[in-house]
């Protein structure tokens, strides 16, 4: 696939803060981010924050009041993801952080990925999964058509690959043998027979 921008990584993600101070308590905290020094030739108050190898840039805001409500938890909003070792663990910490969240489990040919959403202070949508249960298969030809539409099946594609990439592989092996039996010569290895 082509990379137009040359991208490499995603590096960080700006966040606009009612209060700096809470947000900072909330991403060092409750999602386990590090402050990283941040350019003192900034004019205006913010902190930098790094883990999972992604950053996390906090900005005050100039006017707090003027930010839009927090509202009801929606999966479907705008959300930061990040995959855990055990939802057990993440579920019993919120409850015991007294943090509102919401639960979802999404099924795809057998593989679950269990999904907790919640807020940090200012209403971004942070979502806790274990999405990495669920492999990332390309689409292969019109890809600016969602999956979900034309009603993919990834469980389907993935073992007609794989058949596809074990049937090349005997095929080869075969190949190879024939071309290595044929340039064998019995003679040169049994000589005392």
């Amino acid at each position: 696939m082509e990379n137009p921008l040359r991208l490499k990584s995603l590096n960080h993600i700006s966040i606009l803060c009612r209060s700096l101070e809470e947000s900072l308590d909330f991403y060092l905290n409750v999602l386990g981010f590090f402050p990283i020094r941040r350019p003192g030739s900034f004019d205006f108050e913010g902190a930098w924050l790094f883990n999972y190898g992604i950053g996390i840039h906090l900005l005050q805001s100039e006017d707090p009041d003027s930010m839009p409500k927090i509202g009801h938890i929606n999966p479907k909003h705008n959300h930061i993801s990040f995959q855990c070792e055990s939802m057990a663990t993440v579920e019993k910490k919120l409850k015991d952080m007294k943090i509102e969240y919401v639960k979802s489990r999404v099924e795809e040919g057998g593989i679950y990925v269990d999904q907790l959403f919640f807020h940090d202070p200012d209403g971004s949508m942070i979502e806790i999964c274990n999405c990495d249960n669920l492999p990332v298969i390309p689409l292969v030809g019109d890809t600016t058509r969602s999956c979900s539409l034309v009603k993919c099946n990834f469980q389907q594609q993935a073992q007609q690959q794989q058949q596809q990439q074990i049937q090349q592989a005997v095929q080869m092996t075969q190949q190879q043998q024939v071309t290595c039996l044929a340039s064998v010569h019995l003679e040169d290895y049994l000589p005392c027979a």
